[in-house]
């Protein structure tokens, strides 16, 4: 239970939990020939997510840091190695991390050079007093913290260059997620752990033939994540302006405080963006008890949860395949 200060949470034995991971490789209308390369990236994500929640003495934190850094080394997801380039044909990377307990977040826009930008953001939220570093300042930060340069050539990959060709030439759309030659998928993670700490974290390469500069919902609190200990975690992907400009992840949130279980307030969610800005888009969400809430209103969106030694895994609406870990 929680004291009054909200500041200490009472690990009592009668309080615990089982300790799940959710996470998510973009929603989209994603080919078919991109499929098992997203299932099979996903469930490796939540594997390695779960390895961590799975030890008595495992951080939430590190459970979705190690999740996304899995799909951000995954050319098949659109962040770290495999973004999607701007106009100009360079990479700028975004990434956000939270965490329930006190609502301390990190957060990076506009990042070039270093494979893991999740990373840099969870550097941010443990080392500075700021929430958001951005541009030349957030790749200075992750020099000065030591984190590795990695040259553009190792994080551009064939199908990136292709698709800023296509965008350039007309054949393509300038999006990350969504589009008729959607190829890419931003990736996000939530986790509870066994004392009901919770933390989300989602990264991004961003839109294909956007201009430099341009920054969308990932980064945002309360757009591509939010999480509280009291109610739950949510981070989500799809057209990202329009998930910023209904704060998407802090909606799902408030309609859960309001009393909607985390599959309930992620479809209204959903429902309500698309009536109100057109975008088509996808979340995840975990309640503060471990309940799970998938939803997405683009043709596919991967995901995979580990949950009671099972992992549980779809892409196409209402799908659900189990397998033992």
């Amino acid at each position: 239970m929680l004291v009054s200060n909200w500041k200490i949470r009472i690990p009592l034995k009668t309080d615990m939990i089982e300790p799940v991971i959710l996470v998510h490789g973009g929603a989209g209308d994603i080919p078919e020939w991109r499929v098992p390369l997203k299932m099979h990236g996903v469930r490796k994500a939540v594997k390695a997510g779960y390895e961590i929640l799975s030890n008595t003495e495992g951080c939430v934190l590190d459970a979705v840091e190690a999740a996304i850094k899995v799909m951000e080394d995954d050319e098949a997801f659109n962040a770290g190695k495999g973004s999607v380039l701007t106009i100009k044909g360079t990479i700028e990377m975004d990434a956000i991390i939270m965490e329930g307990e006190n609502l301390k977040t990190g957060a990076v826009a506009g990042l070039s050079n270093v494979a893991h930008p999740v990373t840099v953001a969870r550097l941010v939220m443990d080392t500075t007093p700021h929430i958001f570093l951005a541009g030349p300042g957030a790749n200075d930060f992750a020099m000065e913290k030591g984190v590795p340069f990695v040259p553009d050539d190792e994080l551009i990959t064939d199908f990136a260059r292709q698709a800023l060709e296509d965008f350039i030439h007309g054949k393509g759309e300038a999006t990350s997620e969504l589009g008729k030659e959607s190829k890419y998928g931003t990736v996000g993670a939530v986790a509870i752990d066994r004392y009901g700490h919770m933390a989300c974290a989602t990264s991004t390469g961003g839109m294909t033939g956007k201009l430099p500069g341009r920054v969308g919902d990932t980064p945002l609190v309360g757009a591509g994540g939010y999480c509280d200990d009291a109610s739950g975690a949510c981070s989500a992907t799809g057209h990202g302006e329009s998930i910023a400009r209904v704060c998407l992840c802090h909606h799902i949130i408030g309609l859960m405080q309001s009393g909607l279980g985390p599959k309930q307030a992620t479809e209204l969610a959903l429902t309500n963006m698309h009536e109100r800005t057109g975008g088509t888009a996808g979340a995840i969400t975990l309640s503060n008890n471990g309940q799970v809430g998938i939803h997405f209103n683009s043709k596919r969106m991967a995901w995979a949860y580990a949950q009671n030694g099972e992992i549980h895994s779809g892409i196409n609406p209402d799908e659900d395949e189990i397998e033992s870990i």
